[in-house]
């Protein structure tokens, strides 16, 4: 796989950035989801926003004071960069599946196909922010197996963002025995992410 070296001035005014006022922004008022394209950029940010808030905290809690200082390693950013995009990956797939569930079994939206439109052009998307391809084309591998065994009326309430959970505890760049003892604390981060950002799609769904 290409490598993809991030430099600590991309990391502080790109994703670390938004790591930094994740969480405050997640509770400005936002409008109305009322079409596609509204829904594609929803998916879209807060699957972003999920992943570099759980995996940079993560990273975080674990370096402590030393956290700053790993990123002039270029070998570690190696890492953080394919986790990051391993995780976004799974965690768009897991918003999709729950949005387009949501629809089908709340507001009666029957027009699931395009689940996989959304996605695809998501994806399309990402290829000019430096998504390495290889991930891209494994994760729409993996996106049309799920499809293919997706119960559309129950996913959503399903455990549907354990997928998301798995992979932050897979990728992260840590060390096998602190993710061990981690695994618990990091699937749970995952997910109360995920409730925020389930908790405000269907405040603001309107279709």
């Amino acid at each position: 796989m290409a490598k993809y070296k991030l430099s600590w001035k991309d990391l502080s005014w790109s994703d670390f950035k938004i790591y930094l006022f994740a969480l405050f922004k997640a509770f400005i008022p936002k409008k109305k989801i009322t079409n596609l394209d509204d829904l594609e950029n929803f998916i879209q940010t807060k699957s972003a926003w999920v992943t570099q808030v759980t995996l940079y905290g993560y990273l975080k809690t674990r370096m402590g004071t030393r956290y700053v200082l790993h990123f002039e390693n270029d070998e570690f950013m190696s890492s953080v960069n394919l986790a990051k995009w391993n995780i976004y990956a799974i965690s768009l797939q897991d918003l999709t599946l729950f949005t387009f569930s949501y629809l089908k079994a709340n507001c009666h939206y029957n027009d699931t196909k395009n689940a996989k439109e959304i996605f695809l052009k998501i994806l399309d998307d990402e290829i000019s922010n430096k998504m390495p391809l290889d991930i891209i084309e494994e994760t729409k591998k993996n996106f049309n197996e799920r499809l293919e065994k997706i119960n559309w009326e129950t996913h959503f309430n399903d455990l549907p963002f354990n997928p998301s959970a798995l992979s932050l505890y897979k990728w992260a760049p840590i060390a096998e025995e602190l993710k061990t003892l981690d695994r618990k604390i990091v699937l749970n981060s995952v997910i109360l992410k995920w409730d925020i950002v389930k908790k405000e799609f269907k405040e603001r769904i309107n279709f």
